[in-house]
């Protein structure tokens, strides 16, 4: 057990709670780096118990509520975390924020200590001609970044960046052209029209991997490989340092599937030096 998730059951400790209420804090203790972060509904669906479930853990415990809970389970893992030498003990806004990202990139890890679906999800995304990359308005950057990257070794990348009524058009071009999956980055909030393209992709029998910030996303289906690193909203606008590497993770289980992604990236770079695209 890690040093978190020992501080966290140490909450729990001398409470008589119910088989429902200790499956909800056996999911806090597994993660304990994204625990403070879960609303209500999103614990409630990882646990498989329902939100007044949760809400009825809350105050067993000795809280008015859930968000008082998860104020507590906030400081429990700032307790635990030490600043470097030479800075204040009380971290500012921006240094907090970065510790929420720290925190949800802890949490990724521990989510990929088995490979294995990662690594077929590669597989998937490298057997697809072309591939198609969908990330509208927030996920915009997550897609164009892995579409940017991806072109240089898979030789038929397409992105899907942009929304209105041309988005299920070039979906369907993609499928006719040979498309066999397609890579939707989902972060909120979401735009209504992405699950109406994610609909289309699916009905022209697209496999979808989905990288999202919940394993509750509205635009997620059962049928989906839904790979899951929750944003930070420590700021006022979101940060996603985790989706960015995870998308970066599905990007080089692909690269390992494709048997000639090393003899693209060396023409690639054989040819940028020849034209001086860079400077170093």
């Amino acid at each position: 057990m890690s040093e978190a998730s020992a501080r966290l059951a140490g909450l729990f400790d001398g409470h008589r709670l119910t088989p429902t209420q200790r499956r909800i804090a056996q999911v806090l203790v597994r993660r304990a780096e994204e625990a403070p972060f879960l609303s209500s509904v999103e614990l409630a669906g990882l646990a498989g118990v329902s939100q007044p479930s949760v809400t009825r853990f809350a105050v067993a415990l000795g809280f008015d509520g859930y968000p008082g809970l998860r104020r507590q389970l906030r400081e429990a893992l700032r307790a635990g975390e030490r600043a470097p030498a030479g800075e204040d003990a009380e971290p500012n806004v921006y240094q907090q924020a970065v510790w929420a990202e720290v925190a949800r990139l802890r949490a990724l890890a521990a989510e990929l200590g088995d490979p294995t679906r990662l690594e077929r999800a590669g597989r998937l995304l490298a057997g697809s001609r072309p591939l198609p990359v969908l990330g509208l308005r927030a996920a915009a950057a997550e897609a164009r970044g892995f579409a940017y990257f991806a072109a240089k070794v898979h030789p038929d990348v397409r992105l899907l960046d942009e929304g209105g009524s041309h988005l299920a058009d070039r979906i369907e071009q993609a499928a006719d052209a040979g498309a066999r999956a397609l890579l939707c980055f989902a972060l909120p909030r979401y735009p209504r029209e992405l699950p109406a393209a994610l609909a289309v992709a699916r009905g022209l029998g697209l496999a979808v991997v989905t990288v999202a910030d919940s394993p509750l996303a509205p635009v997620a289906a059962p049928t989906d490989q839904l790979f899951v690193a929750p944003v930070s909203t420590a700021l006022s606008f979101d940060t996603a340092c985790a989706p960015l590497l995870l998308g970066r993770a599905l990007l080089e289980a692909m690269c390992d599937a494709l048997p000639d992604a090393q003899a693209r990236l060396e023409r690639f770079d054989e040819r940028a030096a020849a034209r001086g695209v860079f400077l170093d």
